[in-house]
C-alpha cells in the first residue's frame, strides 16, 4: 500500500515518464461507451491520488473513487473536494450505490495475491453495476509478458525539485516483486530518500478471464493499450 512519501511525488514521476492520465481516461471512455452508450456514471477502483478521475469528472455525470492507502484518499480528496472518494479494499468493498462503470488501472489489480482474491475483486465490482454497466480494468503484466530482471529508470525536474526512481522487478513465485528506490531534492529539505517494495500477481490473461466469467460478466481482451499490458472489458447483463 503506498504511502506519504510516494504520495507526494506519485503523479510528478508517473507524468514525467509518459503517462498521460486525460488521454487514457478519454480513451477508456470511447471503449466504455461503445458498449454503453448512455454511461453516466463511474466508480474508479484504486483510483489512487485521483489522477484519472479528475479527468473522468468532466466526462461522466456522476464520478466516485475508492482508494485503500490513506494518505492518497487524503490527496484524492484535496484536489476533487466535490467527489466522492472512498476508502475501501478493492477485494471486499461495499458501496450503498451502482454505477455504469466500474475502471481498475495501473495494474492494480495485480495486488490481488491468489485467483481467490481476483474472483473476489470481480465478484465486488459485479455487485456495483448497473444492468448491461461495463468493467475496465488494464491488468498487470502477464507471465510471458512480463520480463524477469527488469530495471528502469527515469530523473524529473518539477518546480525546482528533481525526482529520480530506479526499480528492479524479479520474479518470485506466481508474482513479481519490485523494489524501487526514490531520490527527491530540493532547496527546502534537501535531499532525502526512500524505497518501497511491491509484490504483484502475474495473472495468466485466462486467469483474469475467468475471474470475470465467475462475476457473470462477458469478458473480451483488447491489446495494446496501456503500455502494451492492454485492457479487459467485462459487461454485465442487461436485466429487463
Amino acid at each position: 500500500m503506498y504511502g506519504a512519501d510516494l504520495t507526494e511525488i506519485h503523479d510528478l514521476i508517473h507524468e514525467s515518464r509518459g503517462k498521460d492520465y486525460a488521454a487514457e481516461a478519454h480513451d477508456l471512455t470511447r471503449r466504455v461507451r461503445a458498449l454503453r452508450p448512455d454511461a453516466d456514471s463511474l466508480l474508479d477502483v484504486a483510483c489512487g491520488t485521483g489522477a484519472h478521475l479528475r479527468h473522468f469528472a468532466g466526462l461522466f455525470d456522476r464520478v466516485a473513487g475508492l482508494e485503500l492507502s490513506e494518505p492518497m484518499v487524503r490527496a484524492a480528496r484535496r484536489a476533487l473536494p466535490d467527489v466522492p472518494v472512498h476508502t475501501g479494499d478493492l477485494r471486499d468493498f461495499r458501496l450503498d450505490t451502482r454505477f455504469d462503470v466500474i475502471t481498475c488501472l495501473f495494474g492494480s489489480l495485480g495486488y490481488a495475491t491468489d485467483p481467490a482474491e481476483l474472483h473476489a475483486a470481480l465478484a465486488a465490482f459485479a455487485r456495483h453495476l448497473t444492468s448491461g454497466g461495463v468493467v475496465a480494468v488494464d491488468p498487470w503484466w502477464f507471465p510471458e509478458t512480463y520480463l524477469d530482471g527488469y530495471v528502469s529508470g527515469d530523473v524529473a525536474t518539477v518546480a525546482g525539485r528533481t525526482i529520480a526512481r530506479v526499480s528492479h522487478s524479479v520474479r518470485a513465485g506466481d508474482a513479481c516483486r519490485m523494489d524501487v528506490h526514490y531520490v527527491v531534492a530540493d532547496a527546502r529539505t534537501g535531499v532525502r530518500h526512500f524505497t518501497e517494495t511491491h509484490r504483484i500477481s502475474l495473472f495468466p490473461r485466462a486467469t483474469y478471464e475467468a475471474a470475470f466469467r465467475a462475476a457473470g460478466l462477458d469478458v473480451t481482451y483488447v491489446p495494446g493499450p496501456h503500455a502494451g499490458r492492454g485492457l479487459f472489458l467485462g459487461t454485465a447483463p442487461v436485466v429487463p
